[in-house]
This record gives C-alpha cells, sequence and structure tokens, in this order.
C-alpha cells in the first residue's frame, strides 16, 4: 500500500488497541482517526469521509456476541453504502465472520493482530474502496452520458391525433419489459419512440444501447451482435464483448432489424429465448438480461413472405407493434415543430430568436418530405444559418423536387453534386423513405446511401 494515502477511522472501546493500531497505521496511511464512543460514528461520518473503518463488534454493553458491533455496522452502511468495514473482535468466531461478510462488511480481522496481517487486509479493503468510488464515478458518468445523448429526444413534438395515439402506446409499453417493433419510414422518429421506452422504464438507470443494423458489414453481423474469443477467426487478436451482452440489464435497439441476414436471425431468436448469449467461437453460455426494441422502415410482412425474415424471429419482436407516422400524414404537427426546431437552432448557434410566416409555413406545407422530420430538421437548420432577417421567408427553403425546373436545371448546369442530390431526392420520394428500397435503385449499398444523406442533409 503506498505511504500517507488514505484515511481510516478505528473504532473501538479498548484505548490499547487504538493506540497500537494508530501508531502502526499511520506510517503507511494519511490519517489515523479514532473513537471510544460508536454513539459518535454518524457526526464522524457527516463531518469527513473515511477509506476504511475498523470496527470493534464487542463494546463494554456487550462483550462477546458481536451484536452491538453488527447494529453498528448497519448503521454505518445505511449512512455510506460504499463503506468499507473492516470488523474486529477477540473471539475467533467463524460463525460471526460468515455473516459479517454477509452483512456487508468487506473482511474480519482477529485481535490481538500481526502487524502484516493487518497492514495486508486494510490495503486491500483500501482497494476495494478505491474500486467501489470508480465504480460509482463510472455509473455517474453513464448516467449523466445518457442523460446528455437523450436530451434531444425529449423533445418529441406533436399533437395531432395519429402522435396522441403513439404517445399513449408508449405510456402503456413502457413499464412493462415487453419486446416492442417500432414500424416507420426513414426520419419518422423511430429512436426517439425507442429512448422514450427506455426513459420511462424500471430500466432507465441502466444502459441504452442502439445498434445501426444497416450500417454493420454482413460479414461482421455476428461478431458484433454475439462477440467473439481471441482466434475465433483471422482478425480476432483479442476477446470481444457483443451487443447484446454488453446491453445486459438495460435495452437493446436493433435499428434496421430487416437487415439481419437469415442465417443469424435463429440464433437472435435462441437468445431472446434462452436468455443466453454464446459468443463467435466459444462452447460457454453467458446470461443476459435484455428489453429487446427493433426498429424497421421495410415492409417485414413482405419479407416473411418471400422467406427473407423468420415469422418466429417477428412473433417474438413484435409483442407490442407502434407505427409511426410520415410527416404528410401529420402535417398539423408542421408548425410546432418548425418552431421548435428553429428555436433549437437558433440556440445552438446563438443567433437572435427568429420565427417563420405562414407563408413559409404553406410552402413547407406543400413538400412531400420523403426524409420526413429529419429532413425538416435539417431544412429548417440551412434556413437560420443563411437568412439574416427575424423572420424566415419562402424564398430561405429550397426543395429540388418542388419544381421539375430546378431539377432539370441541375443537370442542365452539369453540376454533379446537385444531379446527385436530385437523383437520391427522387429515389426517396419515390420509394416513400425506405432506404433499402432507394439504395437499390441507385446502385448504392446501404452505407454508401447513408453518407450521401449525411453530406446532403437529408
Amino acid at each position: 500500500m503506498k505511504k500517507n494515502f488514505g484515511k481510516i477511522l478505528i473504532v473501538d472501546d479498548d484505548a490499547d488497541v487504538l493506540q497500537a493500531a494508530k501508531f502502526f497505521l499511520k506510517q503507511h496511511v494519511e490519517l489515523v482517526r479514532t473513537e471510544k464512543n460508536p454513539s459518535l460514528i454518524p457526526q464522524l461520518l457527516s463531518n469527513e469521509t473515511f477509506d476504511v473503518i475498523l470496527l470493534d463488534m464487542n463494546f463494554e454493553r456487550d462483550v462477546s456476541s458481536g451484536q452491538e458491533g453488527f447494529l453498528w455496522l448497519e448503521k454505518i452502511l445505511s449512512i455510506d453504502p460504499q463503506a468499507v468495514v473492516i470488523l474486529i473482535t477477540a473471539y475467533g468466531d467463524i460463525g460471526l465472520a460468515v455473516r459479517a461478510i454477509k452483512e456487508g462488511a468487506s473482511d474480519f480481522v482477529l485481535k490481538p493482530w500481526q502487524n502484516e496481517k493487518l497492514l495486508a487486509t486494510v490495503s486491500a479493503a483500501m482497494n476495494l474502496r478505491s474500486s467501489r468510488f470508480e465504480a460509482e464515478s463510472l455509473r455517474r458518468r453513464q448516467q449523466q452520458l445518457s442523460a446528455d445523448l437523450d436530451h434531444p429526444f425529449h423533445d418529441f413534438v406533436g399533437s395531432s391525433p395519429v402522435m396522441l395515439e403513439v404517445f399513449q402506446t408508449i405510456t402503456k409499453v413502457a413499464a412493462t419489459d415487453a419486446n416492442v417493433l417500432i414500424i416507420g419510414e426513414n426520419g419518422t422518429g423511430k429512436e426517439l419512440v425507442a429512448r422514450a421506452l427506455h426513459r420511462h422504464s424500471a430500466r432507465s438507470n441502466e444502459i441504452f444501447l442502439a445498434v445501426d443494423m444497416g450500417g454493420i458489414s454482413e460479414t461482421l453481423f455476428e461478431s458484433e451482435l454475439f462477440g467473439h474469443v481471441k482466434g475465433s477467426f483471422t482478425d480476432a487478436r483479442s476477446d470481444r464483448i457483443g451487443r447484446i451482452e454488453l446491453a445486459s440489464g438495460g435495452t437493446l435497439f436493433l435499428d434496421e432489424i430487416g437487415n439481419l441476414p437469415f442465417g443469424l436471425q435463429a440464433k437472435l431468436l435462441r437468445v431472446l429465448e434462452t436468455r443466453q448469449v454464446t459468443r463467435l467461437g466459444a462452447n460457454a453460455c453467458i446470461s443476459v438480461d435484455i428489453r429487446l426494441i427493433c426498429a424497421t422502415n421495410m415492409p417485414i410482412a413482405e419479407l416473411v413472405n418471400r422467406r427473407q425474415f423468420r415469422q418466429d424471429l417477428l412473433y417474438r419482436i413484435n409483442t407490442v407493434e407502434i407505427h409511426l407516422p410520415p410527416l404528410r400524414e401529420r402535417l398539423d404537427d408542421l408548425k410546432p415543430l418548425s418552431e421548435h426546431f428553429t428555436g433549437q437552432v437558433c440556440r445552438k448557434y446563438q443567433k437572435a430568436a427568429k420565427t417563420i410566416s405562414e407563408s413559409a409555413l404553406k410552402k413547407l406545407a406543400g413538400y412531400h418530405w420523403p426524409g420526413n422530420v429529419r429532413e425538416l430538421k435539417h431544412a429548417l437548420e440551412r434556413a437560420v444559418i443563411l437568412s439574416d432577417a427575424p423572420v424566415l421567408q419562402p424564398g430561405d427553403f429550397m426543395f429540388a423536387n418542388i419544381s421539375e425546373n430546378a431539377e432539370e436545371l441541375a443537370f442542365k448546369d452539369l453540376n454533379l453534386e446537385q444531379a446527385e442530390e436530385t437523383l437520391i431526392r427522387r429515389a426517396l420520394s419515390k420509394y416513400q423513405g425506405n432506404i433499402s428500397q432507394a439504395a437499390k435503385e441507385l446502385g448504392l449499398t446501404r452505407a454508401a446511401l447513408y453518407r450521401r444523406l449525411e453530406k446532403y442533409g437529408l
């Protein structure tokens, strides 16, 4: 143990014990505080934090049973659940030792002790305290990170009848552990729904892990989901925890579940049935506890009919289905959404507040919105950035597929980027935002199309 590190509290009604322990331990730790009266423990803990507490089990009122020590152990842990307590006694009772550990003590020593043994016990306790502190710090950072990541998802804006129905379903389902399948076009807010379900569930303090199935190459699906052990394939240079195992205790969100290769669907089904996962190349099963939420913009019933998606897996993942309407079917929400995103973007870029004219809103309402709410947000962000006026006007919004002339102009001017953007918009519009079908039409992979969507802010 590093010298002059850590703080220790010793509570014992024997002055000789206190003096001997303090004399020895002060050579190795930063501070040693002693106390004969256990009733002062709450006051001491309220004024100072100790890394290790050495607590006598038998005080004057109870010289042999250890009951008073157990009572003060319980009191200490109620004040500081992370406290590391070593119980000390002159009576070598194994039964008391076992009970002490079960009730929260980290260790048990007999007096008179050997200094080497006492130092080793205290050193191990210091390490335990440090580990607990680090674990608690990581947990709090995870909560804060989750809150920060979740922040944009608190603004689920909408009051149209179809959205009110979605909100009601979320409220009913969130508190359960039922598997949920969210169906909707690209950009409708499927991850918003998944995060809302997690945030209002009993698992809200645990991890929410989102996996974009459309962004994983087919050769890596099994390793990403189930993990692998070192040497299980050529590039497996070390063990890797899969996403399912990593999400244990919390919520696993599989976006674009329709992209899961047919051969791996049986493995996912088995995990859901057995609550166990086996890493690639391993024999041992690992128990997992997840709440599964899936999403797709694909006609999954058609995939089942075409034998591209297992019907038994579909039954497993869609205990409850939530259908998200496209923006064109909830135009009542266009104005509040536009006002919300405009305010959000103004704050983001520290610009003066802007409003949207009625004529601009009318133009927005006349657009098809193949990219749905995500496209609306990007359109408003561009408008806010480029406009110097306090009110956004129709001219601040340009949509390639509103005017065929504008589309043709892009090709006549031989502007490659404009032409590419126009083609992508046409494909998205043709397939109502379905990424897989649009990518196939354009001769692109899904990953390549996603990169272009990000590039053009679609």
